[in-house]
């Protein structure tokens, strides 16, 4: 007796199709899974097993050989339960033979009843790109597999539940596709609580609109943390496309809520400084998304920079330039996209007053060390560096408020609406992906704009590197202003944000 059930596997974020072959023949009881599968898949005999017998089909008197095919791809994941137990139940005849365009996916429990499963959303994605039309899972990613338009979703609670649908004996109907509910979308802190600091709002605006990196440095309780914290608030609003990116990573990763499993509101992940370099950027011996793939579409906030391990903030250099993660194992390569908003905030020395006005009570020596942690390299990747000044008493008594968060949006969105005309035809999104190569394209200067570039260029030494990113600050700024050419008003605003490097790190 012998049959075929189509699933798929995922590496990464991508979705492969993979071939379960069965075959059942008379002899000593045995059970065996073949096909390069890790250890949670071995472990599925246990479990398919269990679910047979608990659901009433006995198999302990059959020889089963199971196949998972191309066998030279390494397999990971409990989600071959469900289509290991189909497989042996058309085997035995006890379902009707499959349809080529079916597809099943999922965990079992030992009772024969389906449980969540990781990754549903990008192996649906790929399955409905392979031309399958249905595809069965457990119910309790239903809503999360039919953000996916075009194929049957059909959730399953148990065996024997398919088994009579498949039979004839039982109706199911398609799951409808998910919609995500009004309370779902978020209402995140607004800027016009924070009050003064206008400059600091104005640096935010410039980062966000041409999502720059962006770094706070300032004493305690200046409201670094506070900015940080409302800056994915003023993002535009995430399109499908993007939002069926973040929600694909966060399932991979087995974070989703089963009721709301849309991501709609741009990521805000606040990093501790006692993370690791695999828990920042992923990995692991089965590579999982990190912090930085987590935050993809939105912002990654690292609060205290210097507090982090030198090595750990290391580790960020190559995302923070291409954006997106590559782990190596023996098995192969895994990528994961970090389109992602780098914030950080720090004190200028362990006290915390160091150039502020305040007494610093810190050694030359001490704050060397302090500052030393962050490393010209990750430094020259933050395009944006503003010192957050301590509140006067003045500020805080005021009732007036400050520019709102709404204010803010509306002047990002602008910006961003003229880099998308700007960009059309093209990879690039944001001004802060220009490459060297085109900067003389996308970045016009006017004549004073020029002269002032190449005179501060000469005066500061800038590198290579600085210049690049000054530009690509200039043209944000100017899209801000509806400007079309460079001026030297941009050019200075943009330089304005890259000295801080020279009164701290000397």
């Amino acid at each position: 007796m012998f049959s075929k059930v189509k699933t798929f596997g995922l590496l990464g974020l991508n979705g492969f199709e993979v071939t379960v072959e069965c075959s059942i023949t008379k002899g000593a009881p045995d059970f065996k899974i073949g096909g390069l599968g890790d250890v949670s898949i071995q472990e599925s005999r246990q479990r398919v097993q269990a679910a047979l017998n608990n659901s009433g089909y006995e198999t302990n008197s059959d020889k089963i050989t199971v196949n998972l095919s191309p066998a030279d791809v390494k397999k990971t994941g409990s989600s071959y339960d469900f289509p290991v137990l189909v497989s042996v139940l058309a085997a035995l005849e006890i379902i009707p033979p499959l349809s080529r365009t079916d597809v099943f996916l999922g965990e079992l429990s030992l009772s024969g009843e389906l449980t969540s499963t990781k990754g549903i959303l990008p192996m649906t994605a790929a399955a409905k790109e392979k031309g399958f039309k249905r595809i069965f899972l457990p119910k309790a990613n239903v809503h999360e597999a039919s953000l996916v338009r075009g194929i049957d979703i059909y959730g399953i609670e148990g065996i024997s539940q398919l088994a009579a649908f498949l039979q004839g004996k039982a109706r199911l109907e398609p799951a409808e596709p998910y919609e995500p509910k009004a309370e779902e979308y978020l209402t995140a802190a607004d800027f016009s609580d924070v009050k003064g600091q206008e400059n600091i709002k104005a640096a935010v605006q410039t980062a966000a609109a041409g999502f720059h990196n962006l770094l706070l440095i300032g004493p305690p309780g200046s409201g670094k943390s506070m900015i940080a914290k409302r800056i994915a608030g003023v993002l535009p609003k995430m399109t499908f496309e993007e939002s069926i990116e973040s929600t694909s990573v966060y399932s991979v990763a087995g974070l989703l809520d089963d009721r709301s499993p849309f991501i709609i509101n741009r990521p805000f992940r606040p990093v501790s400084h006692t993370a690791s370099g695999a828990g920042i950027i992923g990995g692991g011996k089965i590579p999982m998304p990190g912090e930085i793939s987590l935050a993809h579409n939105g912002v990654m906030f690292l609060d205290e920079l210097p507090e982090f391990r030198r090595d750990v903030l290391e580790t960020l250099r190559q995302p923070l330039e291409d954006r997106r993660i590559v782990i190596t194992r023996a098995s192969g390569k895994i990528s994961y996209p970090c389109k992602t908003m780098f914030v950080a905030a720090m004190n200028p020395c362990p006290c915390g007053n160091y150039g502020s006005g305040g007494t610093c009570t810190c050694t030359p020596a001490a704050i060397t060390k302090y500052l030393g942690k962050i490393s010209r390299p990750v430094l020259d990747r933050i395009d944006i560096q503003i010192e957050v000044n301590a509140v006067k008493y003045e500020q805080l008594r005021e009732d007036r408020s400050g520019i709102s968060s709404s204010e803010i949006r509306e002047n990002i969105e602008r910006a961003r609406e003229v880099q998308r005309r700007r960009f059309k035809g093209t990879d690039l999104l944001f001004n802060s992906e220009i490459p060297p190569s085109k900067l003389s394209e996308f970045c016009p200067l006017d004549r004073e704009g020029e002269e002032f570039l190449k005179k501060t260029f000469d005066t500061l030494g800038l590198s290579a590197r600085a210049y690049d990113r000054i530009m690509k600050v200039a043209r944000t700024a100017a899209d801000l202003d509806g400007s079309e050419a460079i001026t030297k008003k941009h050019i200075s605003r943009a330089v304005q944000y890259r000295t801080l490097d020279r009164k701290y790190w000397k």
